[in-house]
């Protein structure tokens, strides 16, 4: 019997298999790639009795594979925050799926583990900017408010290292991350003990954001805001973070972030008001290869003649929430 990891390269991905495998250690063949390879099913084959688990990769995305992994004879548990679409109804299928704006996938998975690993799903929420979500369950972890800093931190790093075109883009690869990291049931341990992998992250991390920070601002009203990155890799690998920066700086007004690609289309980061975590999947999902979850959500490649209609949709979408 082969075992299957598939995962988004996120912070939310690899600290969900971080907590199981610290769980249940075992040797799986890993399945991964830069946070908007979704579509990683697709890559799987199976023989009947093979387990596969999926971790926080929209299954309406994946629907046809996780379709043939079932009828080919596959043991599935799929963990997400997406919406899923149609969820099969199937023996051998595990669905723990929960689309609320304030819940990812490292929390589910922690409530499944009955919070054997809970510190890893704190970085996880922190990592998808789900701050009071993290900041509850750290409180209950009797976490101190310098811990609770370095959670944090990590979580933004891991959750940047993520983004990119390519994993070319990339400070780490994703499974490569992930084997770092799962050698630690503590990631504070993991913060102490890796300091090259810790700091690689951090620097870069800064450095990128000094560079946001000094970009091209579309436009901004009163309910949003658009910013426009150039088509160079530090740009591809803070889009989503910045974002997140954004919405923490202005909680009442929804932000994106569009990197300039090079087939004249943009690469889209949309964050719904963290006052109103709504509506950014739908936003989204109105353009071609768009998609994602209420509070956060992208498109892969807006075409450069949908940009105005895009501002004007951002703007008109929470004008009217």
């Amino acid at each position: 019997m082969a075992v299957y990891d598939v995962f988004n390269g996120d912070a939310d991905g690899i600290c969900a298999l971080v907590q199981l495998r610290n769980v249940e250690p075992l040797e799986s063949t890993l399945v991964t790639g830069v946070k908007r390879d979704i579509a990683l099913l697709e890559r799987v084959q199976v023989a009947r009795g093979d387990r596969v688990n999926v971790l926080d990769i929209s299954m309406a995305k994946n629907s046809e594979a996780l379709a043939r992994l079932l009828a080919d004879g596959a043991i599935v548990f799929y963990c997400d925050h997406h919406q899923p679409g149609d969820i099969p109804k199937h023996p051998a299928l595990d669905a723990l799926i929960n689309v609320e704006p304030n819940v990812c996938t490292s929390l589910l998975v922690n409530g499944r583990l009955n919070g054997a690993v809970a510190n890893w799903a704190v970085v996880g929420a922190y990592g998808d900017n789900l701050r009071q979500s993290a900041e509850a369950l750290a409180r209950y972890r009797d976490l101190n408010t310098k811990e609770c800093g370095l959670l944090e931190n990590l979580g933004i790093y891991l959750n940047y290292n993520g983004y990119g075109a390519s994993l070319d883009d990339l400070h780490f690869a994703p499974d490569e991350l992930y084997l770092r990291a799962v050698r630690y049931i503590d990631p504070l341990a993991f913060i102490s003990d890796d300091s090259e992998t810790f700091g690689k992250l951090e620097s870069g991390y800064h450095d990128d954001m000094r560079r946001a920070r000094e970009a091209t601002m579309l436009r901004e009203t009163t309910v949003s805001a658009a910013v426009l990155l150039p088509n160079e890799k530090w740009a591809r690998r803070v889009s989503g973070v910045y974002g997140n920066a954004l919405a923490n700086d202005a909680p009442q007004r929804a932000h994106a972030v569009l990197t300039e690609r090079a087939d004249n289309t943009y690469l889209v980061s949309v964050r719904a008001p963290l006052e109103n975590k709504t509506a950014a999947d739908q936003l989204c999902s109105e353009f071609p290869t768009g998609g994602g979850r209420k509070a956060a959500a992208g498109i892969n490649a807006l075409p450069a003649e949908m940009l105005e209609r895009f501002l004007d949709r951002l703007d008109a979408t929470y004008s009217q929430s």
